[in-house]
């Protein structure tokens, strides 16, 4: 075959690739056009993407360890050389800063799989198997909405043992019934689907039905749910940090650093300012971003 004839080829193909989704290719430009159309919303996104970027190139911009101690330099202010300044111990705070945007959104995303994939696959059993199933998930999730999640977040972590692991299961364990009671109502609307009654006759068993069927079409508002409930999570992680049932000294995450800041706020101010605003910024932006993803997936507003 020719270089032309292949040229050709290629060319008949892209355009039948793109005659057949074409309704797709629609569907994300209109996508990105409502995107657009929401400042705020691209401005979380820039704040979630240059977090992230830190958080994988924190070992490049970080200027040094982060746990280093150099006794010398203990409580200098901002400067040239220590762009943050340094903490009682003489670490940089600036690569403790760097080094906590890792831990930060580690810590967030393994407790967002961990709360909302437990949550979301107990919501979609009670709803579409219904009956005693669903009334003793229900009221499981119901002794859970009884406590403030924070204070009920500290019991466990406090009952756990203060490490960052402790603390993780102890935010996923109060986090689940949130994603349970929205995916719980979202399969009882499903369930009644033609789609659903037409898998049913065609034999497909229960467990089919509700991983196939069930499960993907409670997804969207799940994702939602997921983004706005990142600043959060982020924000009760730091609180037990700070209290001291988080990660443990000397590991930068930021609670930790506000909590060993507290002491020193008059006069050595710089020491929890800088992680306290790293913490602002991190939840403004998922903020911004999850309000952006819930206008976008309305039908209304698609309409």
């Amino acid at each position: 075959m020719s270089e032309e004839e292949r040229v050709s080829s290629l060319s008949v193909g892209i355009e039948r690739w793109m005659q057949e989704h074409r309704s797709q290719i629609d569907d994300a430009k209109y996508t990105f056009y409502l995107w657009k159309r929401s400042p705020l919303s691209m401005v979380g996104l820039a704040i979630v993407a240059g977090l992230v970027l830190v958080a994988v190139l924190a070992p490049y911009i970080a200027p040094y360890d982060p746990i280093e101690q150099n006794l010398s330099q203990r409580l200098s202010m901002p400067s040239y050389e220590y762009i943050f300044g340094t903490d009682t111990l003489g670490r940089d705070i600036f690569s403790r800063v760097v080094y906590g945007t890792r831990i930060t959104l580690e810590i967030a995303f393994v407790i967002t799989l961990i709360g909302g994939s437990a949550g979301s696959l107990l919501g979609v059993i009670a709803g579409y198997l219904g009956g005693k199933v669903d009334e003793i998930l229900m009221r499981v999730t119901d002794m859970f909405f009884a406590f403030p999640r924070l204070i009920l977040a500290l019991a466990f972590a406090a009952a756990l043992g203060p490490s960052l692991l402790n603390m993780i299961v102890a935010i996923s364990v109060v986090d689940w019934p949130i994603y349970a009671r929205l995916a719980r109502g979202q399969a009882l609307s499903a369930k009644r689907e033609d789609f659903i009654e037409a898998a049913r006759a065609m034999g497909a068993g229960t467990w089919r039905i509700i991983f196939l069927h069930i499960l993907p079409v409670c997804l969207s508002p799940i994702i939602v749910q997921i983004t706005l409930r990142l600043g959060d999570v982020i924000l009760t992680a730091a609180g037990l940090g700070f209290l001291g049932l988080g990660a443990q000294p000397p590991t930068p995450e930021w609670g930790v650093m506000v909590s060993d800041g507290r002491n020193f706020i008059l006069n050595e101010w710089w020491i929890a300012t800088f992680p306290g605003f790293a913490i602002m910024l991190v939840v403004l932006g998922f903020n911004l971003l999850g309000d952006g993803i819930r206008d976008i997936m309305d039908p209304r507003l698609r309409r």
